[in-house]
């Protein structure tokens, strides 16, 4: 499989962005240019707040290259106050709370969850505080929004689980689905960009929303599925992310069941149950770029400053039309590219990857 098969073109994705957008988005930015904030030089406060620490990018990856970004765009003058909000909507409501009393100049938020989220956005707002979205498209006034395609994300998964299940990819075979939470916007459209790959080239025997992304939950739906379908009739198994993967493997191996499984986010196990075989795909995404797209973004808002040179495209979220954001592309990631690209791109060393335990299946790989 090329890896250019799965490169997600969305066109204009060029990491930079653009824009005007709604009426009240030109209100509050008006009013924002008038403000000291909008004055201000290097010497800004970011809060980021990120929504969970189950899913290893968070820590490993977003938090860190965030703050190295906003760092050299203000020459290292710029202050970030961060939280991880363990995915707790309330938690992350009071984190806001808390970037409000310490005046922050912009607020970057991964919500916990978009709706629950969305007032808090707006006290945010009403107190001098712009706030972009990352990742996932909060409602409320946002200013600016950093992710990926996710529908595109979802039917590069759908059509590699019917590549994966060669001449089984047909209507009589039975799938089971392992989508993501129901408060994750994301989720949702990972969701109807994998049913638009797979309605009506196989049968979904049983689908799931996952209560916060857990591997656990994940791991007892499987088991679910399994008692219901039938160990024999199962063919094939979207699972959303690498994480909720790992728990349908484990009930997979438990009942002795091998079929091509997804996932998402490239996380270091993930790459290694693909080499082994265990688990087909994941999504690789590049977080350095979205990463370095927030920081941008938000830099400049912060600062008063034009996102023209950064914000190209617009979307809507159910409170707010035409906001900015950025669209990063993906790549679909089997055994042929993983040399291509996560190790490439530096997320991962070999020596991270091709343990003494996956050393037979890296070399097969050829990974050496």
């Amino acid at each position: 499989m090329r890896r250019a098969a799965f490169a997600v073109a969305a066109g204009a994705m060029a990491v930079s962005l653009a824009a005007c957008g709604s009426a009240k988005e030109s209100k509050d930015s008006d009013s924002s240019d008038s403000s000291s904030a909008a004055k201000k030089g290097d010497n800004i406060t970011v809060g980021l707040l990120l929504p969970e620490n189950k899913t290893a990018r968070y820590e490993k990856f977003d938090k860190p290259l965030i703050e190295k970004k906003i760092k050299e765009l203000t020459n290292n003058k710029a202050k970030v106050l961060y939280n991880n909000a363990r995915q707790d909507a309330n938690l992350q409501s009071q984190q806001v709370d808390t970037m409000i009393t310490n005046k922050v100049d912009v607020l970057i938020v991964d919500a916990v969850d978009s709706k629950a989220i969305k007032n808090s956005i707006q006290k945010a707002v009403d107190n001098g505080i712009k706030v972009v979205a990352y990742d996932r498209l909060a409602e409320g006034p946002i200013s600016g929004y950093t992710s990926f395609d996710n529908e595109q994300v979802g039917k590069a998964q759908g059509e590699a689980l019917l590549k994966g299940m060669g001449d089984k990819a047909k209507k009589s075979s039975k799938i089971v689905m392992i989508n993501g939470s129901v408060t994750d916007p994301n989720a949702a459209q990972f969701k109807k960009g994998a049913h638009s790959a797979l309605d009506g080239k196989v049968t979904i025997a049983k689908e799931y929303d996952t209560k916060e992304w857990s591997p656990d939950n994940a791991n007892s739906e499987m088991e679910a599925a399994i008692s219901a379908v039938g160990a024999k009739n199962i063919a094939g198994v979207y699972s959303a992310n690498d994480g909720m993967a790992g728990g349908a493997i484990t009930a997979l191996k438990a009942a002795g069941i091998k079929v091509p499984v997804t996932g998402q986010d490239a996380e270091l196990a993930g790459v290694q149950r693909i080499l082994t075989g265990d688990q087909y795909m994941s999504v690789y995404k590049s977080y350095p770029q979205e990463a370095n797209v927030v920081a941008e973004l938000a830099v400049a808002v912060a600062k008063g400053e034009s996102t023209d040179s950064i914000a190209k495209t617009k979307v809507d979220s159910d409170s707010a039309k035409g906001i900015p954001a950025a669209i990063i592309p993906v790549v679909s990631l089997t055994t042929e590219n993983i040399k291509d690209t996560v190790i490439k791109d530096g997320y991962y060393t070999l020596d991270e990857i091709c343990t003494a335990k996956y050393k037979d299946a890296c070399n097969k790989a050829g990974l050496k």
